[in-house]
């Protein structure tokens, strides 16, 4: 199995990439060990020291390291672990993420709101390592939740203000907002 690795715009996160699907639909957060519960990979990778964060992406891995840690010192154990998982034949999560809320279900303009945020920015931001999930929408505002890479990434907010912000106030006139949560 080779598996490459990529850099993120994010200095304590690193991509990896098995080749092969991951998750296959859909992504899973887990930004502490105690969350990791659901997810026998994330689990495996957050028993290595040094290891604060794992976020699934559909055909990758991105994990977050503690401050203190190297890369030069993590990426061999990450690697031995990744390939671990997949020779052991277990899923990378047993349970699957809950449904929509009913109410947001009907809402027109959160519907054209999380069709540009699915078909324009979740592909640009996987390609860093990272995901952007609706939260929700009130009064104007939309509430993004920013997972994997893009959570504690210097270059975040500019992502968020200058470029989501004003892509959904270009296409959605009822949007005023953006924020992270």
């Amino acid at each position: 199995m080779f598996i490459e690795t990529e850099t993120t715009p994010n200095p304590a996160t690193l991509k990896f990439l098995p080749g092969r699907a991951v998750m296959g639909a859909g992504t899973a957060d887990f930004p502490d060990a105690g969350q990791a519960a659901s997810s026998p990979l994330a689990k495996r990778l957050f028993g290595l020291p040094g290891v604060t964060g794992v976020f699934l992406g559909s055909d990758f891995i991105t994990i977050t390291k503690a401050p203190a840690t190297e890369w030069f010192e993590l990426k061999p154990r990450v690697l031995g672990s990744i390939m671990e998982h997949f020779n052991s034949g277990e899923a990378a999560v047993s349970e699957t993420a809950p449904a929509a809320s009913p109410a947001e279900e009907g809402n027109e303009v959160v519907a054209q709101i999380k069709e540009l945020l699915e078909t324009r920015v979740r592909p640009a931001v996987a390609q860093d390592g990272g995901d952007i999930i609706f939260d929700h929408y009130a009064e104007g505002v939309v509430y993004l939740h920013m997972q994997g890479s893009c959570s504690g990434c210097p270059s975040s907010t500019a992502t968020l203000k200058a470029g989501i912000e004003n892509m959904l106030r270009h296409y959605v006139p009822e949007v005023t907002e953006v924020r992270a949560v």
